[in-house]
């Protein structure tokens, strides 16, 4: 099995239980697959016809890319849904509808990634001098609406909390949460805080798959659960029956009226010292 698509993403997957390689979307000659009536590299046409399947799950109205893939000889070919559709079931119920057409009944639906030796020994080192139990909050997420505001973070870790002892705390952000970052780290500058800025996603899988989280609807959420932690999730504007993880170790906390605005400390505070106590 191999995957074809943004590989900083994709490298979850290789040699990582479920692919033996990974491909990027981005490689230049692709984009002629991208263009109607185009000369194709008759390399990657080669490669595309040597799978005896493809499955495949690329935003492709004018069906462009789906045209080109058979004009390769490609023998099975496969297309799912590229955006997930509101009121139409869990978003990976919705991903799973292809497989089905194989005659594969998916009942299973809790995302699970495997980290690698090499990704548990720079999460040992990185968090070698962190005590447990390990802490690690996303106070991001990519969208204003769907973030808890920061003033309550800041809050949930106040020298007069219950959790004031931050020399367990992790906090993750990427390229979409520098602003918060900034200020968290400003507020937190001598406090022993961990931050973990942009690290590769096989490694902060492996930081996660050791720690306890609180995060939102985010990417980052998903891949705490499918690592294995305990998460507490807290969910606005977007509905957690189609967008929040299907796995066991996951609670999720909705905001009244979808404001998280409204989801008062008190709550994530009983909810964090529940997952302390278990």
């Amino acid at each position: 099995m191999e995957i074809l698509g943004y590989k900083h993403i994709a490298v979850l997957a290789e040699e990582r239980f479920y692919a033996q390689a990974v491909h990027s979307i981005e490689y230049g000659p692709l984009a002629r697959f991208f263009a109607r009536n185009s000369e194709l590299p008759a390399e990657l046409a080669d490669y595309f016809a040597s799978f005896d399947l493809i499955v495949n799950y690329l935003f492709d109205p004018d069906r462009i890319f789906e045209t080109n893939l058979r004009r390769c000889g490609v023998p099975n070919l496969i297309c799912g849904a590229a955006r997930i559709v509101e009121n139409a079931g869990h978003a990976a119920r919705q991903l799973a509808r292809p497989i089905e057409q194989l005659r594969i009944n998916v009942v299973d639906f809790a995302a699970r990634i495997f980290p690698s030796i090499e990704d548990r020994e720079f999460a040992r080192e990185f968090l070698a001098s962190v005590p447990p139990p390990i802490i690690a909050i996303h106070p991001g997420s990519g969208s204003h609406e769907k973030n808890w505001p920061l003033e309550n973070w800041i809050g949930l870790f106040s020298p007069r909390s219950r959790f004031a002892d931050l020399e367990r705390l992790v906090v993750i952000s990427g390229e979409a949460d520098e602003a918060q970052i900034d200020q968290l780290e400003r507020e937190w500058k001598n406090r022993d805080v961990r931050f973990a800025r942009n690290l590769p996603l096989p490694r902060l899988a492996a930081v996660l798959e050791r720690s306890i989280f609180i995060g939102h609807d985010s990417g980052i959420s998903h891949l705490a659960a499918a690592a294995g932690a305990n998460c507490i999730l807290l969910f606005g504007p977007t509905d957690p029956d189609v967008w929040a993880p299907r796995n066991d170790n996951v609670q999720i906390l909705r905001a009244p009226n979808g404001r998280l605005s409204d989801l008062r400390i008190e709550q994530v505070e009983a909810a964090f010292a529940g997952l302390l106590c278990g």
